[in-house]
């Protein structure tokens, strides 16, 4: 089935726009001559994170609103009208949940239950929830299905699986039209440093180190670059979804697995770098929270509406190392990079 509708002249809303794919999809939506309000997490540097790097003629189009998805009265105001809700926002941080996983409950879980409520009060035509393939924990049949158990291997995971799980609620509660987007690790460029592609190509291309300092390399992901993840999120708006689906968990991943240590090694070879690699302890996930497998079966999503990976992994690489490359000399060195 791939019943596609048009998103042109459609009122969009994008909770945690101002992040790396929030960005990206927000740029897209704009694209395909959506009205799109933009949530930015609200701060006092008059910033609007990634949505500051968009073209000027997308920026111009686009409603950027501050706020945070934790106050319920602000999003029942900014939902109001709205066609379709892509809800991004998170706490992402794997290290950061270990050290403050009350954060992730709040934002993540009731951040999550605002975006519901305010969607089923309004009448949102579509809500787009975000899950993540942190919650499957490392794989215990390959590739992974969705029907896939999900085991918790941190507080991060703990909240998102609680966060589907009550977007599914409301799905079969009270008929909130619900679609649980789990893309698998997505990278590219806008990508924080605390991911292991982009960390290790600004270490690869920074001449102020030496060495090139990560964590675990053993483990092994389905990498999946920003533009292919972000069209997941547009078949999923576009694509109407019989009714025993509503509130199904739909993968998108490549189904391709690579381990870190190899990904590593394609990095060093783009930037064509010689650097030595050292592992950092303090970069380490507890033993046991650690995922050491993912591997996406996107069968179910392709066969809904149509999607598939187009861009490689060898050739999302490429563009993201020209991106760091454009970008270097003006970025800041994060504290873990300091000699």
């Amino acid at each position: 089935m791939n019943t596609s509708r048009n998103l042109s002249g459609k009122r969009i809303f994008v909770t945690g726009a101002d992040g790396f794919i929030g960005s990206h999809l927000t740029a897209a939506a704009v694209a395909a001559g959506a009205r799109v309000t933009a949530l930015s997490l609200y701060n006092s540097f008059d910033q609007c994170g990634w949505l500051d790097d968009l073209a000027d003629d997308i920026r111009r189009e686009t409603e950027i609103v501050r706020g945070d998805i934790r106050d319920a009265q602000q999003m029942a105001a900014l939902c109001r009208g709205q066609d379709i809700v892509f809800h991004l926002a998170a706490l992402i941080s794997i290290p950061y949940s270990y050290e403050a996983p009350s954060s992730f409950v709040e934002t993540n879980v009731g951040g999550t239950l605002n975006v519901l409520t305010a969607s089923r009060d309004c009448d949102v035509g579509r809500l787009v929830h975000t899950s993540t393939s942190e919650v499957y924990g490392s794989a215990q049949s390959k590739p992974i299905r969705e029907d896939h158990p999900l085991q918790a291997q941190s507080p991060y995971a703990a909240s998102k699986i609680a966060a589907d799980a009550m977007a599914q609620a409301f799905a079969r509660t009270y008929g909130l039209a619900v679609f649980v987007l789990r893309p698998f690790n997505t990278y590219g460029p806008r990508q924080s440093e605390r991911a292991v592609i982009s960390t290790a190509i600004r270490q690869f291309l920074d001449p102020g180190l030496d060495v090139v300092r990560l964590g675990n390399l053993a483990p092994a992901r389905d990498f999946n670059y920003v533009s292919d993840t972000v069209a997941a999120f547009l078949g999923a708006a576009k694509t109407d979804v019989p009714h025993d689906q509503n509130g199904t968990a739909f993968n998108a991943g490549s189904g391709r697995m690579v381990s870190i240590a190899d990904v590593v090694d394609l990095v060093r070879c783009e930037t064509g770098s010689n650097k030595p690699v050292e592992q950092e302890t303090d970069r380490l996930r507890p033993r046991d929270s650690e995922v050491l497998e993912l591997q996406a079966d996107a069968t179910r999503l392709k066969d809904l509406t149509g999607w598939s990976p187009e861009i490689a992994l060898e050739v999302g690489i490429r563009e993201t190392v020209a991106w760091w490359r454009e970008r270097l000399p003006g970025v800041r060195r994060e504290s873990s990079h300091i000699p």
